[in-house]
């Protein structure tokens, strides 16, 4: 059985307006299984043969050396990027802002549901790839960070 977003729209609404984090229901023709909650951004994702969460050093032709002691940090997939918790919220962080693992570094929102972003690593954030309230594509590039 295919499920129609329209129709899991209602229910998507209300697990996030009671705060759900989990829901499973099965029955004899079909089976959906929602989770919300956390994502690390640099966990292995892999788009193709190629895995996308880092940037490796690769001098070449197609583009320039990536420092090895710089993480990109990418989208897990397509969302909205926010900065902050809410409008009036300061940024979780800027460039110039130290990181640690679990650091919240953005939200992406995806299907109504607001996924945190964390750091996989401990250093320096030099680099903010994307403006507060921009579409963002999987594996596009949301921050540079320079481990410590």
């Amino acid at each position: 059985m295919t499920w129609d977003p329209d129709k899991l729209r209602p229910l998507l609404d209300l697990l996030i307006e009671k705060d759900i984090a989990e829901f499973e229901h099965e029955d004899e023709a079909s089976r959906v299984r929602i989770v919300r909650g956390k994502i690390v951004a640099a966990a292995p994702v892999v788009a193709g043969p190629q895995p996308v969460a880092h940037a490796h050093a690769s001098p070449g032709p197609a583009g320039p050396a990536v420092e090895s002691d710089v993480v990109e940090v990418t989208s897990p997939f397509v969302g909205t990027f926010y900065k902050s918790p809410s409008p009036d919220a300061p940024s979780f962080v800027e460039v110039g802002s130290m990181v640690r693992p679990g650091q919240t570094l953005c939200i992406i929102e995806a299907m109504k549901l607001m996924n945190e972003i964390e750091s996989d690593v401990s250093g320096t954030v030099i680099e903010v790839s994307v403006p507060n309230g921009k579409a963002v594509e999987f594996g596009q590039k949301l921050f540079r960070i320079k481990k410590a």
